[in-house]
């Protein structure tokens, strides 16, 4: 239970946009300062996943996929979509399986996080995989993928210069490498 109320009066609220990823509901509202409003809320049907897959090198296994909202192509963690009847490590362990035909026998959650929470409802969980094996990868009819594995210090790299710019892959980037600078185990 939190301390605070929500300072918004919702008067009315209608479905604008709907498909299998997302809803869009439009509110009329009174706002904070007493004003009437509107405010857009979009709602995700899945919870987002990702895993961060590190080796005993240290090498870390990112996805490459062009992302049409975006109209650019994009390194990131294997990230996937979890429906509510599924378990969070199952979801992980099957995007794991077919971004990149990894399987793990040692998981973690790294982290756990809100996206865009201005306007979305969005969550996300991140693993840390380890003790990978390789095994055939199978991705989705959606995704055209490219898998590199690289150093992860040159992942780090990437997310200092720009090149990484995926929120879940920055912030799961981050938080391995504040954890290495903690001195904690992997």
């Amino acid at each position: 239970m939190s301390d605070f109320e929500n300072p918004w009066t919702i008067l009315g609220s209608k479905k604008v946009y709907d498909n299998n990823w997302i809803e869009v509901t439009e509110f009329s509202v009174i706002n904070p300062s007493g004003h009437p409003g509107v405010y857009g809320k979009v709602h995700y049907k899945n919870q987002a996943i990702g895993v961060v897959p590190l080796d005993d090198e240290f090498n870390i296994f990112l996805v490459g996929q062009y992302r049409f909202p975006l109209d650019q192509y994009s390194w990131e963690i294997p990230e996937g979509g979890k429906p509510d009847n599924e378990d969070p490590l199952e979801c992980a362990k099957r995007e794991l399986l077919e971004e990149t035909g990894l399987k793990a026998k040692q998981w973690k959650v790294l982290i756990e996080m809100d996206l865009s929470n201005s306007v979305s409802d969005e969550s996300a969980i991140i693993f840390l995989a380890r003790d990978l094996a390789q095994h055939e990868a199978a991705p989705e009819e959606t995704e055209e993928l490219k898998v590199k594995k690289i150093n992860f210090e040159h992942a780090y790299e990437m997310v200092q210069r720009g090149e990484i710019r995926d929120a879940m892959s920055v912030a799961a980037i981050l938080q391995i490498k504040l954890m290495m600078l903690q001195g904690e185990q992997f």
